[in-house]
Order: structure tokens, then sequence, then C-alpha cells
């Protein structure tokens, strides 16, 4: 699964390689939990790019509880075509999820370690995500989440855990903007062929989600063999 994820590029530029002008800053974050509203890009109604503020954990728009996306923080790429949860924003309303990194928990010895995992090349790169809109029937309360797309780790990821997040490498390629336009194919592409990724060991204090900070990512101990 993804649990844990940090974005600290300017988003102002990142929003810029998609033509975008975000209507407010995201902050640079260093531990973002599940719940909390993250930066997302993804088509309006005109079709053109926007960068917005979801929540992390998709709610359906037929849920009677928003309570339900804390369960959803993650949709499987082996079943999102085809999940009553997923399968019409596996259609109709994808995003890209922007990031610098994200953690996954290794035990060893009965602890359970963080480590921070980004591309061996150390840029940002973007989740394949999706999102809803939730409208309460009772109430006049909204609500816009959304979810990142999990496989099955690859050889190196796996000495960590045994899945890991859908991601295109780079911010402005082709196949980003293939996911947005609703490519059906691109999703098997892009678990055949994931980026080069390079990962180390951090300080459990990342545990918290309330600690925050460039030093959650600094490496306590080696980086993990190839």
């Amino acid at each position: 699964m993804c649990g844990r994820f940090a974005f600290y590029s300017p988003s102002e530029a990142t929003a810029a390689l998609f033509g975008v002008e975000p209507d407010i800053a995201f902050e640079p974050r260093y531990n973002i939990a599940p719940t909390q509203f993250i930066a997302v890009l993804r088509r309006d109604e005109e079709e053109k790019n926007e960068m917005v503020p979801l929540r992390w954990g998709l709610v359906p728009s037929w849920a009677k509880d928003p309570s339900i996306g804390n369960r959803m923080i993650n949709a499987r790429a082996e079943t999102v075509a085809e999940k009553p949860s997923f399968r019409t924003a596996y259609r109709k309303r994808r995003c890209l999820i922007p990031a610098d990194g994200f953690y996954e928990w290794h035990t060893e010895n009965k602890i359970k370690i963080p480590y921070f995992i980004s591309l061996a090349s150390g840029n940002p790169f973007v989740f394949a995500g999706l999102w809803e809109h939730w409208k309460s029937k009772d109430s006049d309360e909204t609500l816009q989440t959304t979810t990142i797309i999990t496989t099955a780790a690859n050889e190196f990821l796996s000495q960590v855990h045994h899945r890991m997040p859908v991601v295109f490498e780079g911010l402005d390629t082709k196949k980003s903007l293939r996911w947005l336009d609703g490519d059906m194919d691109l999703l098997d592409e892009a678990i055949a062929e994931p980026p080069d990724f390079q990962a180390w060991p951090v300080d459990r204090r990342v545990n918290n989600a309330r600690n925050e900070g460039p030093e959650l990512i600094t490496a306590a101990g080696d980086s993990l063999a190839r």
C-alpha cells in the first residue's frame, strides 16, 4: 500500500508544467497522511488541467457515510476497473498526485522500520490516482476525495514491501497526459515498466503524522542494495 508520502517541490512550478496556475499555494510537506488535503492535478469541466486540494481517502458518490474514505486511500490496479468503489472514477475521474517520495515499512526483528522511497534520479513524479465527488443526502455537505492506485512491488521494492504505488516518472510526460485522457492501456504499461527507485531507512518519527520537516527523509542507515 501507500500510506504516507512527501511533496516538497515548489507546487507552482509543478503546476506550470501542466499549464496550470493554482488558486492556492501548497506548502512543502514531508509527512502527508490519509484524510489530509493534498495537491491533485485533474481535468476541469472544460477539460483543462487544474491543481486543486482534495482529501486523501476516496468516498464513492453512493456512500452513506464519508468515513468509508478512511479505508480507501489506495485502489488496487488489479481490480480498479471492476470494483464498484472505483470503476466509475477509473473511467471518468482520473487524476495525478504529485510527490517527491513515499514511505513504506519493513519488519526487521519484529520492529517496523520506515523507508523513504524516491526516484533514483531524485526528481519529483506523480502517482496515478482517481477522484470522486460526494454529496450527503441528508444535508448540504459535499466532499471531493482522491485515492492512489497501487500494484505489486517490483523486485527492488519487494525488499521493503509487497505493494507499491503506480508512478509516472517525471511531471509533464506523455504518460501523465494519457492517464488524464482516460487511456485504458496505460495502467498495464506503467506496471510493466516501473521507474528506477532508491530507498533508505529513516527515523521512526515519521510514524507520527504530526511530525513534519525535511529531517524526516534524512537517511538513518544504508540505502537499499540493488
